[in-house]
């Protein structure tokens, strides 16, 4: 999770975000990815919710 650098959060109702925040705040520690939440009408399976992460790896060539 330390490479975690960008989340984008989907959620089909925003009255759980408060949830999610305990959750990331558990899950990373400081420097927290950026984050942004985008209520949708629907998700795939009916899913509440669907998140997305760029992670920023360093590569070593020598």
């Amino acid at each position: 999770m330390k490479d975690v650098v960008k989340l984008t959060v989907y959620m089909a109702d925003l009255s759980g975000f408060a949830t999610v925040n305990d959750v990331m705040a558990a899950t990373f520690t400081a420097p927290y990815p950026a984050r942004a939440t985008v209520e949708v009408a629907a998700l795939p399976k009916a899913a509440g919710i669907e998140i997305e992460a760029v992670l920023a790896l360093a590569v070593c060539l020598g």
